[in-house]
């Protein structure tokens, strides 16, 4: 007959207390040393679980590209403002008018400097058109006067030698005369009656007269040589003072286009400045700033009015990493991330159990720190097995993101935090020496791509 665990009770009830109590005592050791031995084994067990490593950072939501970020608008010149064409939030297109700054400055006020100065400039135009025509008929005179000088030199040189050759054949007929002269005065003394008086008298005449055609020979020998020689002289004054004249008008044709120059300046300073009294949207966005406020307010050239917000800009996160952690990364690698405002639960080392996280991957990576010495690095979502970012997403909004490493057990994680070992990273993921931060084509590189 089996005895009931009732009956075991109601028999121990009637033992005395000392033994009941020691009894009771055995029973609580049992328990509590099965409850020991199960955490041990489940703390062991936990020590080969897989855990993986990540670096961990945390920023806000901003713009890949520059010009996708919020843009302050400046004013380019001192003035003042005269009428607002926009509210703050309104969404406005490329080259709408935001504001409508006036001038203030004193050279500026007059409506009709720009074109007073135009027509400063036209005249200046006209001047130096003038004087070009002038310098190019001067350069004209000088080719007509040294063709001039030449036709003269040669037709004098002809003369010359024309001259010379009468001179010549004067010569000889003077020779001629004079011989003939002398036979006859010699017939004439030496002979009486032979050769007559009138004879004689005849080739006297002859032989002066070959004299005095001999002599006025010379003479305009003599006279051609004189213009011959004086000639590169005449045209030579002639010429110098042309050129002169030419070299002048060169030089103010010079000065005045310097100063068609400086005007022309001046009017395109004006028509570019009349520009600037309008500031528009760079592109499509939103404006969401207006730093000055009110009509009449007085601005100063490059003091920012009023910022606008892109309307379709390529999001990112912009995550600030510690200088030991930044070595670990490089473009391409993959993050998860969480947004302030979207419910998101985290478990550093099981990113499998992660909910209400996005991904994202590396796309850039600062050469240089920051002000805090972290590194900045930008990611950008990371659609291929992930859902994309929310779409209320506004730049701004803090983030944190974890980049994922290797994976190694908990107790490797533990033991190395203990012992502040670095962080461990697979063989071939760690970016090349030579990979420069940012750099699409180096991070295809080292992506094999």
């Amino acid at each position: 007959m089996g005895i009931s665990d009732i009956d075991i009770e109601r028999e121990l009830k009637h033992l005395p207390l000392e033994t009941t109590t020691l009894l009771g005592k055995a029973n609580t050791t049992r328990i509590v040393s099965r409850w020991l031995i199960g955490i041990l084994v489940a703390l062991v067990a936990i020590l080969f679980l897989p855990w993986q490593q990540s670096v961990q950072g945390n920023g806000v939501v901003t713009a890949l590209s520059p010009s996708d970020r919020p843009q302050q608008l400046q004013s380019r010149i001192d003035g003042r403002i005269e009428a607002w064409y926009v509210g703050e939030g309104q969404f406005v297109k490329k080259g709408d008018s935001i504001v409508r700054i006036s001038e203030i400055k004193e050279e500026y006020l007059n409506p009709q400097v720009l074109p007073l100065t135009e027509t400063q400039l036209n005249a200046k135009e006209r001047a130096i058109s003038d004087k070009g025509d002038k310098a190019e008929a001067l350069a004209a005179q000088i080719v007509q006067l040294e063709q001039q000088r030449d036709f003269k030199l040669q037709q004098t040189q002809n003369k010359l030698a024309q001259y010379r050759a009468e001179v010549r054949q004067a010569e000889l007929e003077d020779s001629v005369a004079r011989d003939q002269l002398r036979r006859r005065e010699r017939l004439f003394r030496d002979t009486l009656g032979l050769v007559s008086v009138n004879d004689l008298q005849s080739f006297q005449v002859k032989a002066q007269q070959a004299a005095a055609k001999l002599v006025e020979k010379q003479q305009m020998l003599a006279i051609t040589e004189t213009d011959l020689a004086s000639i590169p002289a005449e045209y030579g004054e002639k010429i110098a003072k042309a050129r002169s004249d030419r070299a002048a008008t060169l030089a103010e044709v010079s000065e005045g286009r310097a100063d068609a120059a400086k005007l022309r300046d001046k009017v395109g300073a004006l028509t570019l400045r009349r520009e600037f009294y309008m500031i528009e949207a760079p592109q499509d966005g939103y404006v969401v700033r207006a730093t000055r406020a009110g009509q009449g307010e007085i601005v100063k050239a490059g003091e920012p009015i009023v910022s606008v917000q892109p309307a379709r800009p390529q999001k990112a996160v912009e995550l600030y990493v510690k200088p030991m952690d930044v070595a670990l990364l490089k473009p391409g690698r993959h993050v998860r991330v969480f947004f302030d405002g979207w419910p998101a639960l985290q478990v550093s080392g099981w990113p499998q159990v992660a909910v209400g996280t996005f991904g994202a991957t590396v796309a850039v990576i600062d050469q240089f720190p920051s002000a805090d010495g972290r590194f900045r690095v930008l990611l950008v979502q990371d659609t291929s097995h992930d859902e994309p970012w929310p779409a209320q997403l506004r730049l701004g909004t803090g983030a944190e993101g974890w980049a994922m490493l290797d994976n190694v057990t908990v107790g490797w994680e533990l033991w190395r935090q203990l012992n502040g070992f670095p962080l461990s990273i697979k063989p071939g993921d760690a970016p090349p020496p030579n990979l420069v931060a940012g750099d699409e084509k180096s991070s295809a590189k080292g992506n094999g791509k």
